[in-house]
């Protein structure tokens, strides 16, 4: 089981059963500071004292802000909770997400095995029915139109992804969970599948014929292929076949974590490039670096590196994590979650960088940007226009 079998397992029993603006200035309840600095709604209340530049809050305010792997909840009994019967989740449950800065959250998990399918289909339905309860608040957000409209709706959008294409047991099976709203598929999670390798296997097998077959008939339907978590030859392999452009939703460059196999090579980044994808940059301990310290300013290398290698129109926030942290986890969730990796994973003391406000991560990544001497146009695509572009161009049958 890895972490996110571990939130599917806990779904079992609960499938059965532009954006407005997330913050205020002081002058709405959290006082403006002086300086041209703000205070963001609700920082003071939680017992935080970060402000921002008035350039990163605007930069913020205007962006469709997309984050291309955010699950609402990484914690298996807050997703039994709020997927097992939504009336648990209420509007002080909601503040946060709709403070945070972030349109559209790509909630996809890893489902896997043997009950594969039953798994994605019990995952997907609980979501499916949580936004049901909750579309005064929440809109699922699965057309070119949809994505356009997120921001000015006043709702959170929410992006139905799976982190493994292992439910597809043939390929009618594509058609049938792209109808129930998935928009997004990784081929593999971390082990090897009927479709390719994934990145721990201890052999880097390619695609196989059936994932070719896969690719091809995700590129005919409009569902974006993902391949965030496979092996070196599976990805290059899907960037080869595919029609469309390809994701990495969310990893980082092994240039600057050489040892971490879910980082990605120059080769690979490259070809991604030439297809016309994006990469999303994570915001996780282990894949950012390998040795200590770990700050925003060690992941933001990873934005330097990836925009001089081919462009910062390839580039995009897939931060991999909820707006509380992997350390906020319950220590007995955080164990679990620990020992359902293989080594090579190489996690330490802690999973969440330093000097980085998750809730509030999109004012924390554009004001590094800016201290990186980002343009605000780049900016802007990178907090979202750039997968904008690309997932309109792959959401096309």
């Amino acid at each position: 089981m890895n972490r996110r079998t571990m939130l599917s397992t806990a779904m079992r029993g609960a499938a059965a059963a532009a954006v407005a603006p997330t913050l205020t200035r002081a002058a709405a309840g959290a006082a403006m500071l002086n300086r041209g600095r703000y205070r963001l709604f609700g920082e003071a209340a939680a017992g935080a004292d970060p402000t921002y530049s008035a350039r990163a809050v605007d930069l913020v305010q205007r962006s469709t802000v997309i984050d291309m792997l955010a699950p609402l909840w990484i914690s298996p009994s807050l997703t039994q909770k709020f997927l097992g019967d939504p009336d648990n989740f209420t509007a002080a449950d909601y503040a946060p997400y709709k403070q945070s800065g972030i349109n559209v959250f790509h909630i996809a998990i890893g489902t896997g095995g043997t009950d594969a399918y039953l798994e994605t289909l019990q995952f997907l339905s609980g979501y499916n029915n949580f936004l049901a309860r909750h579309d005064n608040w929440f809109e699922r957000v699965e057309t070119r139109d949809r994505l356009d409209g997120i921001k000015s709706s006043g709702k959170v959008g929410v992006m139905l992804g799976v982190q493994n294409a292992e439910h597809f047991r043939k390929l009618e099976d594509v058609d049938y969970f792209y109808g129930i709203g998935q928009r997004v598929s990784q081929l593999t999670y971390n082990a090897r599948t009927l479709i390719g390798n994934g990145s721990t296997e201890r052999r880097d097998d390619g695609l196989s014929d059936f994932g070719l077959a896969i690719v091809e008939r995700m590129n005919k339907l409009g569902m974006a292929v993902d391949v965030s978590h496979c092996g070196d030859k599976t990805t290059l392999d899907a960037f080869d076949v595919s029609k469309k452009p390809v994701l990495i939703t969310h990893s980082n460059c092994r240039a600057l974590n050489p040892t971490h196999p879910r980082c990605k090579t120059d080769e690979a980044i490259k070809a991604m490039a030439a297809k016309g994808g994006v990469m999303g940059i994570t915001e996780v301990r282990m894949f950012v670096s390998p040795k200590e310290p770990t700050t925003i300013e060690t992941m933001l290398d990873h934005f330097d590196y990836v925009t001089k290698l081919v462009g910062v129109e390839h580039l995009g926030v897939g931060s991999d994590i909820d707006l509380v942290g992997y350390d906020g986890m319950p220590p007995e969730e955080n164990k679990q979650l620990r020992a359902s990796y293989k080594g090579s994973y190489g996690f330490r003391d802690k999973v969440d960088i330093d000097g980085y406000n998750y809730a509030k991560r999109p004012f924390d990544l554009a004001e590094g940007l800016i201290r990186r001497k980002y343009s605000d146009a780049n900016i802007e695509a990178i907090l979202g226009g750039n997968f904008q572009r690309v997932l309109k161009q792959i959401w096309t049958a």
